[in-house]
């Protein structure tokens, strides 16, 4: 079976989809990856075969006007004013990113696509290829419940129906690129015009777009009100990174003292990455721990850091998080899967979006502090949170055990297994 699967964004919304084409590989079938150019290689160094797609959505947001409008990304004004302040600049790049797609299906020739929502044009180009759809997200985003609001909604006391109401209110944000996609249906893939065309649910005959999520059960159960065609398959971890081997100094540090803690916030730094730096040394000064930090693609500045703190560009996090005490980080739903696999408590530091979901429900299961979000953090309020996640006997047990529980699932054969069941 050919198969395509389509993902924008940063690294965190490639890794479980690359993991999930390895899966799909060692399956038996032909699998191209099309996603943004910077990882291509990435890609590629784990034997698929990669498709095209164009690198300025990911350099919008690199900018400086991009990295302020993400910070604003909270609630639905917060949404309403990131999309008005990109609008400008992100309406030209998703028009290429339909193009793209379509070139990377004609080239794969596949015989189902799996695609992320933010993928406008997936849904699209299965229709005009006459193959089935699979959309795979690792939010609970699309399928509206009672039990949760929207990502990226305040989770408000006011019940189910407001809950239910937040769906709505974001499917109607999507609705502002509806004109954009179905120019593309029309001009491109010579279809008609549809209703709701940029978050289809339906494929052509009526029936809805299966859609499996990347989240563990024991994380998030499934709500009771979600639809059949809406499931939870286990997180989808990619592990053993291709070629790498931990450097001495990371290896010397680790064997030096007691497990450090992990810092590290992804692509994340905010306006001000020197002073969370600081605040990030201040904290594990006064928390009495060594800590590692990963600068990495965040920004975070090594120059800053004490001298008990091993500053690292990146680890794969299969391999350190096991190594260290506790996990602080900014609730990327990949980093917060890893770390809850490794059986270490977290502390969540949320930016935008889904990262104060994942904070709010890794305090619930007691694996971790309440978040700590980025806009209010100081070096006191982080220090407290890192005391309480390595010393308290209750927050280490409860992660530890659901460390077991996680790792005793395997996401990605859960996914595999529903994608060729979509396709016969």
């Amino acid at each position: 079976m050919r198969v395509l699967v389509v993902t924008v964004g940063s690294r965190g919304d490639v890794q479980p989809y690359l993991a999930l084409g390895t899966g799909l590989r060692a399956a038996g079938h032909d699998v191209t990856l099309a996603t943004c150019a910077r990882f291509r290689s990435f890609v590629t160094d784990h034997g698929l075969t990669y498709g095209h797609l164009g690198d300025e959505i990911l350099q919008l947001l690199d900018s400086a006007a991009g990295r302020a409008a993400m910070e604003d990304t909270t609630g639905l004004l917060g949404s309403i004013r990131t999309n008005i302040r990109l609008a400008r600049q992100a309406n030209p790049i998703n028009r290429g990113l339909l193009a793209d797609v379509w070139q990377a299906a004609r080239q794969a020739d596949p015989e189902v696509i799996v695609y992320h929502p933010k993928a406008l044009a997936g849904p699209h180009v299965a229709e005009k290829l006459g193959v089935p759809a699979v959309q795979a997200v690792p939010v609970p985003m699309s399928v509206a419940t009672g039990d949760f609001p929207m990502i990226g909604m305040p989770a408000l006391p006011l019940g189910r129906p407001y809950n239910r109401l937040t769906y709505r209110l974001a499917g109607a944000g999507y609705r502002m690129y509806d004109g954009m996609v179905n120019t593309f249906r029309q001009e491109t893939l010579g279809l008609a015009r549809t209703s709701g065309a940029a978050l289809a649910t339906r494929l052509p005959d009526g029936r809805p777009i299966p859609v499996l999520h990347a989240i563990s059960g024991h994380v998030l159960p499934r709500p009771a009100d979600w639809p059949g065609h809406a499931q939870l398959t286990g997180y989808w971890f990619l592990d053993g990174a291709t070629g790498w081997q931990p450097p001495a100094e990371l290896v010397d540090f680790l064997d030096a003292g007691e497990p450090p803690v992990y810092v590290g916030f992804g692509s994340m730094a905010g306006r001000d990455p020197q002073r969370l730096t600081r605040a990030v040394g201040e904290a594990l000064r006064l928390a009495g721990v060594r800590g590692i930090v990963a600068t990495g693609w965040g920004g975070l500045d090594a120059a800053d850091l004490p001298d008990n703190v091993l500053p690292i560009t990146q680890a794969p996090h299969d391999w350190l998080f096991p190594r260290v005490s506790a996990v602080v980080h900014h609730g990327g739903a990949g980093t917060t899967a890893a770390a809850l696999r490794a059986g270490r408590p977290s502390v969540i530091c949320p930016f935008i979006l889904d990262q104060f979901f994942w904070g709010r429900r890794v305090a619930v299961l007691g694996a971790g502090s309440a978040p700590v979000p980025q806009s209010t953090l100081t070096a006191q309020r982080l220090a407290a949170a890192i005391r309480q996640v390595t010393t308290d006997a209750d927050v280490r047990d409860a992660a530890a055990g659901l460390g077991r529980r996680i790792t005793a699932e395997d996401g990605v054969a859960s996914a595999v297994a529903r994608i060729e069941a979509a396709v016969a």
